[in-house]
């Protein structure tokens, strides 16, 4: 009641600038929220985006080098073990080409992470087997991603299976007895054997910084709630500086008018103010004045005629 009290005992002004302020306050907290989900999901997809682009340029040249490159060196690899020829090599060499040479790409990473590779640089972390354990216990999940807290920072990743699906695999990952002398001389006979057809042996991975595309969104959504919140300040100043010529200093006369008439002073006028409601009160305390005026002459009238 207290509280009551002390808000009907407030100026109309304030009254208004405070309901005002709080349908600033609960607007910019609903679009903020809004706001913050759309962007969340454009930064995913944006994010997305370039992963998969990345994703498929690396599977071109894992089939351009198993097509093309292969085939014709194939008949050297006995005498001299060609790592060029293997598609997961050159799909790792011209990713990282592209990342010395391109800053923008300093801090994206692709990786075929086997948790039993021929070469050590492409065994799974920790990280990278639960992926792979993920595949195997659900055969058929073609992809996942998501985010991970690296020391640098938060980073998106897109993974898919690798799957042994040629046979012609299995002459270098089968049994040392089978693989290249080559292959054997170069890598030894510790990792990278016991594949077997179909089966998931690692994640294909491509790895996204999220803090510059986050960072992106972040400077949106600034952008679009300093905006909204202009807007929303310039609407308040107006709507104040409408209420305080066309309500608040109207009232303010007809009660001056009104306290003057309610002294005994009938000369004062309450004069056209406007058309509308204000207008149509001081109309009504126009008729009043009037009528009290008749009021009072005929009351003069009388005493008069009584004295006489």
């Amino acid at each position: 009641c207290l509280k009551m009290f002390k808000f009907n005992s407030w100026k109309l002004r304030k009254k208004f600038t405070i309901l005002l302020l709080l349908v600033l306050l609960i607007g910019l907290t609903c679009i903020g929220s809004i706001l913050t989900a759309v962007l969340k999901q454009k930064t995913e997809h944006e994010i997305s985006e370039q992963a998969l682009i990345l994703m498929e340029t690396m599977n071109s040249v894992r089939d351009y080098t198993s097509n093309q490159v292969q085939p014709e060196l194939a008949d050297r690899i006995d005498v001299e073990f060609l790592p060029e020829t293997i598609p997961a090599y050159s799909a790792r060499e011209v990713f990282e080409h592209l990342r010395q040479n391109n800053p923008e790409y300093r801090d994206f990473f692709y990786k075929e992470a086997t948790i039993n590779p021929t070469n050590l640089r492409d065994r799974a972390d920790q990280f990278e087997t639960t992926l792979v354990e993920k595949f195997i216990a659900n055969t058929d999940l073609p992809e996942t991603s998501g985010f991970r807290s690296i020391p640098g920072g938060d980073i998106f990743y897109i993974a898919r299976p690798i799957k042994v699906s040629k046979i012609s695999c299995l002459q270098c990952h089968s049994t040392p007895d089978v693989a290249p002398q080559s292959l054997i001389e170069r890598y030894g006979t510790a990792n990278g054997y016991g594949w077997k057809l179909n089966e998931i042996v690692g994640a294909q991975t491509i790895s996204v910084p999220a803090q510059k595309v986050f960072n992106e969104a972040k400077e949106t959504f600034l952008l679009i709630m300093t905006v909204v919140s202009s807007i929303f300040i310039v609407v308040i100043l107006l709507v104040n500086d409408l209420l305080n010529r066309h309500v608040i200093r109207p009232l303010k006369k007809i009660a001056k008018v009104a306290e003057e008439v309610s002294t005994g002073d009938m000369n004062v006028e309450f004069g056209q103010v406007s058309e509308d409601e204000i207008g149509n009160l001081a109309a009504a305390f126009k008729r009043m004045k009037l009528s009290l005026t008749l009021a009072m002459n005929r009351i003069s009238q009388i005493k008069s005629v009584n004295r006489d």
